[in-house]
C-alpha cells in the first residue's frame, strides 16, 4: 500500500507545480487610437478591450495614460459588468499629441479585494500632430452652435487658428 500512495502523491504535487495560478486573462486588447474631435477642440486616448474570461463581481478596470503636455499621468477607474463583454476606456482630454510617438498605457483588472487580476502594458501612436486641432472649439451649447468667438458676425474666418504646444 506504501509503495502506490508515495508515487500518487508525487505525481499529483508535480501537477498542481504545472497549472496556472491566476488562470487565463479576463481581457483581451482589441483597439487602440487617439481620437480628435475638431468641432469640440479636444483629443483623447481611446482604448477597447474584449472579455475573454468572466470577471467577480465588483472588479474594476484601471488605466494610466501618458500625458502628452508632460506631467503627471492621466488616470481612470472604471467598474467591470459581469455580462458587458466589451469594456471602452476613454482619457480625460489631451492636449499636445505628437505624430509618430508612441505614448504608453497601463491597464490593470483589479479583483473586488484590490488583487491584480491583470496588467497590460502598450503604446498609442497618432498619425496626425494635436495641430489639426483648433485652437477653440468651432461649436458650444446643446445644440453646436457657432462658437461666436471663432464665426465673428456669423461668419467663418479665413483662416482658422490651430492648437498649439510649447516646444
Amino acid at each position: 500500500m506504501k509503495n502506490v500512495v508515495l508515487p500518487a502523491l508525487v505525481a499529483a504535487v508535480m501537477l498542481a507545480g504545472c497549472q496556472r495560478e491566476t488562470g487565463p486573462d479576463p481581457l483581451k486588447l482589441t483597439g487602440k487610437m487617439f481620437v480628435f474631435n475638431y468641432r469640440l477642440a479636444y483629443a483623447t486616448y481611446t482604448i477597447t478591450l474584449q472579455k475573454t474570461e468572466p470577471v467577480p463581481d465588483g472588479s474594476i478596470v484601471m488605466a494610466t495614460f501618458e500625458n502628452p503636455a508632460g506631467g503627471e499621468p492621466l488616470t481612470l477607474t472604471r467598474k467591470l459588468f459581469p455580462k458587458l463583454d466589451k469594456v471602452v476606456l476613454e482619457s480625460p482630454d489631451i492636449t499636445c499629441v505628437r505624430k509618430e510617438r508612441p505614448y504608453a498605457v497601463t491597464i490593470e483588472v483589479k479583483g473586488p479585494d484590490g488583487a491584480t487580476l491583470q496588467k497590460l502594458e502598450t503604446t498609442v501612436i497618432s498619425d496626425v500632430d494635436q495641430s489639426v486641432m483648433p485652437a477653440k472649439p468651432l461649436v458650444v451649447g446643446p445644440a453646436y452652435d457657432k462658437n461666436p468667438e471663432v464665426f465673428r458676425n456669423g461668419l467663418a474666418p479665413t483662416h482658422f487658428d490651430t492648437a498649439a504646444c510649447p516646444a
